[in-house]
């Protein structure tokens, strides 16, 4: 069977903290808001593994574009989200894509370009099989490198991002709980 975007949603979709952020995000009125990251493809992992989808979830990440780089405008739409989903008992990360070149050089090393969209964020995840989102509004997946690494288990360095040392450590804390993925 391939992975196509309806079966990605699908499988993500057993996880029913992902039904509640897709059908509560939209109530913040984020400009492109993206539910993605681990909760999307992580599901897909622990179905073929046979575990729970919501298994090795430490957060949800939500992606969201807003021209305004003020730490004050993003910590708004953390503590609103707080409200929102706070009874879901999880960790929801927000992250206005607009600021991440101010803060990433600090937090990781190297540089950061300035992002024109939360797509351009998505864009640049260490691991290509893992570049996905899911827009919380219209619903459709966004994979720039497409799903085939993700429904063959593939660990491929992301040529936007090519970082072999952060990606090395991406791909073995992957394997740890996924054995069967490969490097490539």
């Amino acid at each position: 069977m391939t992975l196509t975007a309806e079966k990605l949603v699908g499988i993500a979709m057993t996880n029913p903290i992902n039904v509640q952020l897709t059908s509560r995000l939209p109530a913040l009125g984020l400009d492109q808001c993206m539910l993605t990251a681990g909760c999307l493809f992580q599901a897909v992992w622990n179905q073929k593994a046979q575990r729970d989808p919501g298994w090795g979830i430490k957060d949800y990440d939500v992606f969201y574009f807003d021209p305004d780089l003020s730490w004050e405008a993003e910590n708004e739409v953390i503590h609103r989200a707080q409200r929102l989903l706070q009874d879901l008992g999880v960790n929801v990360e927000f992250k206005n894509q607009a600021r991440v070149h101010l803060w990433y050089s600090q937090r990781f090393g190297g540089t950061y370009p300035r992002l024109e969209s939360a797509r351009d964020g998505i864009d640049r995840y260490l691991v290509a099989g893992t570049c996905i989102g899911l827009d919380v509004v219209t619903g459709e997946v966004y994979a720039p490198y497409g799903l085939e690494d993700l429904d063959d288990g593939v660990l491929r360095i992301n040529p936007a991002n090519p970082r072999p040392d952060l990606f090395e450590q991406k791909a073995k804390s992957y394997q740890v709980r996924w054995p069967w993925l490969k490097v490539v």
